[in-house]
């Protein structure tokens, strides 16, 4: 199992500036696009920073005519394609930054992730949720037989049931349930089977 990954939720396409450009072409970008943040590249497509609506807020009496050179927050903080979006949206949260610029190997922005784009993982549809874990993590991962757990979701709210025969893997069902994007919680009422009938009559006598 696994998170999806920042390239498959990005928007693609990203929105930037030069160091040149003036305060209220800047404004006008994030007012345009509806954006809270916006790239100050170089001449190569590389970020040398980041202008947001606080930068802007910040600095709106600082001279004239400030440029993103002036009011960006440098250097940038980018992601990659290829991180998870656990890993960006930590990174997110240690840095109090709303959206993320993500560069490819070459170190040149190739798109954005957005707060709004991984809060939309958990706008998943409730059956898609529970197809993944039935088909993905039950079956195919685990080897577990669909009939013997029953899961339920509810508004990303993930209810499992029935009886696991080995008890080691209860913490594992958990723990893998919980990695599923749009998965708010998991409420666990499985339990460990019984023991099975040859054990509870005792060892076989020779004859």
């Amino acid at each position: 199992m696994r998170h999806r990954s920042v390239a498959e939720l990005m928007t693609p396409t990203a929105i930037t500036v030069r160091p040149a450009t003036a305060f209220k072409e800047i404004a006008r970008l994030l007012q345009e696009f509806d954006i809270t943040a916006v790239p100050v590249v170089d001449e190569t497509g590389r970020p040398v920073g980041v202008v947001s609506e606080a930068d802007l807020l910040r600095r709106r009496t600082a001279g004239a005519s400030p440029t993103a050179g002036d009011l960006m927050t440098s250097p940038a903080v980018t992601a990659r394609p290829d991180w998870s979006v656990v890993r960006a949206a930590r990174v997110m949260q240690r840095h109090g930054v709303k959206r993320l610029p993500v560069v490819d190997e070459d170190g040149r922005v190739s798109g954005v992730l957005s707060r709004s784009d991984l809060i939309g993982l958990f706008l998943r549809q409730d059956h898609a949720i529970q197809e993944e874990i039935v088909e993905d993590l039950l079956t195919r991962t685990l080897g577990i037989a669909p009939s013997s757990i029953s899961v339920v979701v509810d508004d990303g709210l993930v209810t499992l049931s029935g009886t696991v025969s080995r008890p080691e893997l209860l913490p594992v069902i958990v723990r893998l349930c919980q990695s599923v994007d749009g998965v708010v919680d998991v409420d666990n009422r499985l339990v460990r089977a019984p023991a099975t009938a040859d054990r509870r009559q005792g060892p076989v006598r020779p004859r």
